[in-house]
Order: C-alpha cells, then sequence, then structure tokens
C-alpha cells in the first residue's frame, strides 16, 4: 500500500462526489428521516460496496496493455470532466430519488438509504475514475481505502452538513472544481500515453 495513490485517489474521488446525485439523496434521506447516523451507515455501505467492485474491474483493466491503459484512462477522465461541467441538479433531483417510506427509524434510514444509493451509483463518475486510477496505479489496496475514505467522508458531511455547505460554496462551484482535478487527470494520462 501507498500513501501516494490513497492520497491521490482522495484528491479526485472527493471534489466528485461533493455535488454529485448520492450527496443530494444523502441529505434529503436525513431530513426526511431525522436519522443521520442510520442515513451515513447506509450511504457508506453502499458507496464502499461500489469501491470494492470499481476496483476489481480496475484489476481487470489494467491487465491490458500500458498505453491502452492509459489511454482508456484519459478518455474516462475527459468525459467525466465534460459530464461534471454540462450536468445540472440541486435538491429537487435527490428527493425525487429518496421519495421513499418507512425511514423514520435508525434501521429503516439505513436499509433505504443503502437501496437508494447503491442503485444511484452503478457507472457513476466516481465509480468509473476509481476503476481508472486503480488500473493505472497497480495498486488496488491503496486505490480502494482512498475511495472509501472519500465517498464515507462526503456521506458524512451531507448528513451533517450538506445543506449549510451548498449554502456556501454552489453545487456549480463543487462540479467546476471536480471536473477540474478529472480533466489534469486526462492531460496526465494523455502525457503517458505520448512517452510511452
Amino acid at each position: 500500500m501507498r500513501p501516494v495513490h490513497v492520497l491521490t485517489t482522495f484528491a479526485t474521488i472527493f471534489p466528485a462526489e461533493l455535488p454529485d446525485k448520492t450527496m443530494v439523496a444523502s441529505l434529503v434521506l436525513t431530513a426526511r428521516s431525522g436519522q443521520p447516523l442510520g442515513v451515513w451507515a447506509g450511504a457508506s455501505t453502499a458507496l464502499v460496496a461500489h469501491a470494492g467492485l470499481a476496483v476489481a474491474a480496475g484489476g481487470l483493466i489494467s491487465a491490458l496493455p500500458d498505453r491502452l491503459v492509459a489511454l482508456v484512462a484519459a478518455v474516462l477522465f475527459a468525459a467525466g470532466a465534460v459530464v461534471l461541467l454540462r450536468e445540472g441538479g440541486g435538491i429537487d433531483e435527490g428527493e425525487a430519488v429518496a421519495g421513499r417510506g418507512g425511514i423514520g427509524t435508525r434501521w429503516g434510514a439505513a436499509r433505504t438509504a443503502l437501496a437508494v444509493v447503491f442503485v444511484a451509483e452503478w457507472g457513476d463518475l466516481t465509480q468509473l475514475a476509481t476503476a481508472s486510477l486503480a488500473a493505472r496505479s497497480g495498486d488496488p489496496l491503496s486505490v480502494f481505502l482512498g475511495a472509501a475514505l472519500a465517498l464515507t467522508a462526503v456521506a458524512g458531511i451531507a448528513v451533517l452538513s450538506g445543506r449549510a455547505l451548498l449554502r456556501v460554496l454552489p453545487v456549480v462551484l463543487l462540479r467546476r472544481i471536480a471536473a477540474a482535478v478529472f480533466a489534469s487527470l486526462a492531460v496526465v494520462s494523455v502525457v503517458e500515453v505520448v512517452r510511452g
């Protein structure tokens, strides 16, 4: 395990997940249930499972030739940057995702958050980014740890102070920061292909 890969993964995934539908869904589920610990536990469980799946996919990708992996990573990061810049979003989309009943208890909130977040995260940008980072780094454990820490931290922020964060840092700004990180990683990957 290499700390630099943990930190790089965290720095990539954290800003990308902040403006994501998962944060919005966690905000709404917490507001509706009054069970922040239950929502955090359920959302975090789903997010860690997705990080594991993404790292496993990255392991399969890493079996490909290095130049192809770098090219695929560049394309994924560039596409992620474009999607982040073009995506809309706000509380309304989260309320549509989270509009489910039976969440008044801690267990009910955890179960609902687990189901909502697990379904919502399939094919998400951060899942694709995690797979790309795992493939490029050759250090799946560090990438998994960095992604899991970033994702559970965002879920924690969402349930504790998400609405306040969104008042201070607009979703548009968070998306632009994440897009800049993704674009930078795309450039680094292209440089690797060219140097190949």
